[in-house]
């Protein structure tokens, strides 16, 4: 992997890191939307990147670099970013959090099945199969359409 690559997964990494503890000794509500608005525009944005790749011609270099993006915040615990009242305010744009997500007995297997997807997914991309990763890459768009199904409002 490239120095820049793996610097831009430790900075999102470290970032997520000192943002769940600013999050949790400061504790403003508008900066916790803006991160996980800004981490998962990041991630869709790697997803685009991997779809890309399975839809035209197969790079695997970009494609381990865009998954290990997406494991990176996946195991960034930014559900601290998740904090009570957090479903109502504004980061970079309005909330889709629906009131739901907080409480709900789904939630950590939900998250844990995201979670698992995402790792999966940076360990086959790095074997550079393309077949796999498209099956794998399927999963991890699963995971993700549970989570957005049962607490995001639609625009």
């Amino acid at each position: 992997m490239h120095i820049a690559i793996k610097s831009l997964v430790a900075g999102i990494t470290l970032s997520a890191m000192a943002g769940v503890t600013f999050a949790q000794s400061v504790g403003k509500l508008e900066d916790q939307i803006r991160w996980r608005q800004s981490a998962y525009h990041t991630m869709a944005w790697s997803m685009a990147r991997i779809k890309a790749n399975i839809d035209g011609t197969y790079n695997k270099e970009q494609v381990v670099e865009a998954a290990n993006v997406i494991q990176a915040i996946a195991n960034s615990k930014m559900g601290a970013l998740y904090q009570p009242g957090s479903d109502k305010g504004k980061g970079w744009k309005e909330t889709r959090l629906k009131s739901e997500f907080f409480g709900s007995p789904d939630l950590g297997q939900i998250a844990g099945n995201f979670n698992a997807a995402a790792n999966e997914m940076a360990k086959v991309a790095a074997g550079g199969d393309a077949g796999a990763v498209k099956a794998q890459f399927g999963k991890l768009g699963e995971s993700c359409k549970a989570c957005h199904d049962k607490f995001r409002k639609e625009d």
